[in-house]
């Protein structure tokens, strides 16, 4: 049986993903909860509000293609934040983009655990939330 994580953060503008990825943590018990951004502002509000807080989520699933703050700029201010937390945060790219200039720009990055391709497979999420 997989360790239960407290918290898991969405943070994407597809509503069927979101909706996938909700009912897989749910079915799965894989998280206690889930919190969802559709945009990389909402998610980097959220963060610098919580940099206090113990509750903050463990796991981050950041898309790279939103609007208002893409998952870049998201990943550029997380990184000024980041390390006043209280409690690490698990960040891992998924995108439906293949570009290989994507994949290597986002693993560079010490923060980002991973870069997977869009549709995620049932057996690579659960192994990350293991």
């Amino acid at each position: 049986m997989s360790r239960t994580k407290d918290r898991v953060c969405i943070i994407d503008d597809d509503n069927m993903y979101i909706k996938l990825l909700c009912k897989i943590i749910e079915f799965k018990k894989l998280s206690k909860s889930v919190v969802v951004f559709k945009n990389g502002k909402e998610a980097i509000d959220f963060f610098v509000d919580s940099i206090g807080e113990d509750d903050i989520p463990q796991l981050i699933f950041l898309d790279l293609n939103m609007p208002v703050m893409d998952g870049w700029e998201f990943l550029d201010e997380f990184s000024k934040i980041k390390d006043k937390m209280r409690k690490k945060t698990i960040l891992y790219v998924v995108s439906s983009s293949i570009d290989i200039r994507d994949i290597e720009r986002a693993t560079s990055m010490d923060m980002v655990e991973g870069y997977i391709s869009k549709p995620i497979k049932l057996e690579d999420f659960t192994k990350i939330l293991a």
